[in-house]
């Protein structure tokens, strides 16, 4: 997230992320000290020429890029198309020409519309307010997009507190209106720094969280979509 790279930058250290695969020989863009900006991960080394497909897909070609796949020639055909290498991650480009990487392409939502949304932007948005631990994005095929929101327990129970409610169990606090009036201005405010595409039209607020011990994160605390998208199915299809 960009607002890392500022505070760190605020406090005296410059941190210059780059991108690369293990197909790609390593780095394919980089930050330098001289040319850079957060939530980037740099311009194109020299050489290295960067497209992107229609729904975003980076696309490599360069001398640095591998020949192909040790005796595989099956994945080799497919990880090409007209001598660039397919990387399987979406990005876009900044104003200033700097690669922004936003979400893998598998887990890319394509909307009824047509329209594609990177659900883990929206993810982070949503995460950056304190009283939300987790979130799911949903809208593959569907008309709109919303959202499955876990809560932070301690900052709930915090906030029903402070208006004086007697809520004694979790459950209740989670579904309480406080809590509801407060995801619901966290969502405005993420809607308003989207395209109209991408808003969450919908969301409901689970009364536990996601955890790796329940199958629903994986060891590095990321939402486990598939899973997630089955095992919450009847939710989801409340929201629409």
């Amino acid at each position: 997230e960009p607002e890392i790279g500022k505070f760190f930058h605020a406090a005296g250290i410059l941190i210059l992320e780059g991108y690369g695969l293990t197909e790609t020989s390593a780095a394919i863009t980089a930050n330098t000290p001289s040319d850079f900006e957060f939530g980037t991960v740099g311009k194109p080394l020299p050489e290295v020429d960067i497209q992107l497909a229609a729904d975003g897909e980076i696309l490599v070609k360069s001398k640095k890029v591998m020949r192909e796949y040790y005796h595989d020639e099956v994945a080799t055909r497919e990880a090409f198309s007209n001598g660039y290498f397919h990387t399987g991650d979406v990005g876009a480009w900044t104003e200033r020409g700097f690669l922004r990487i936003t979400d893998r392409k598998k887990d890319l939502i394509k909307t009824s519309g047509g329209k594609y949304v990177a659900p883990q932007k929206l993810e982070g948005l949503l995460k950056m307010a304190p009283l939300i631990s987790n979130v799911l994005i949903h809208g593959d095929q569907e008309k709109y997009i919303v959202a499955l929101v876990t809560l932070n327990a301690t900052l709930a129970k915090e906030l029903v507190r402070e208006k004086n409610r007697p809520y004694r169990d979790f459950k209740t606090i989670s579904q309480s209106p406080e809590i509801h009036e407060q995801v619901r201005k966290t969502v405005a405010q993420v809607n308003a720094q989207l395209a109209s595409f991408e808003t969450i039209k919908n969301f409901a607020i689970l009364d536990h969280d996601f955890s790796v011990e329940n199958g629903e994160l994986t060891p590095s605390l990321k939402v486990k979509r598939r899973v997630c998208d089955e095992r919450y199915r009847e939710v989801i299809a409340g929201l629409y």
